[in-house]
């Protein structure tokens, strides 16, 4: 019984740890921070923004960091906490010139 009790216990809690790890953001949007202090981050972090959009709630910076590297960051809309920092592959170029 004491088994039974504790296995039931993991099952109802593993969902709920699994919803906290999920990177949507559900933020009404008069919560949000204007667009500018995306751009401010951004600045602010060294990043050369390409693009910023919404994705699953969230903003979404797509640029390249003071590297040069390509970049996709994930960010809090109401408090801009980074959620995700993803350096992108490279896609090579094809030399069609043969």
């Amino acid at each position: 019984m004491k088994k039974t009790l504790i296995i039931i216990s993991v099952l109802a809690v593993f969902p709920a740890s699994c919803a906290l790890a999920d990177d949507d953001c559900f933020v009404p949007m008069a919560d949000w921070e204007p667009r500018e202090s995306i751009t401010l981050l951004a600045e602010e972090n060294g990043w050369t923004v390409r693009r910023i959009k919404i994705d699953d709630g969230c903003y979404e910076i797509d640029g390249r960091d003071a590297e040069g590297r390509r970049i996709e960051v994930t960010v809090h809309p109401s408090n801009l906490q980074i959620i995700e920092f993803e350096y992108e592959e490279e896609e090579e170029e094809e030399d069609h010139n043969d």
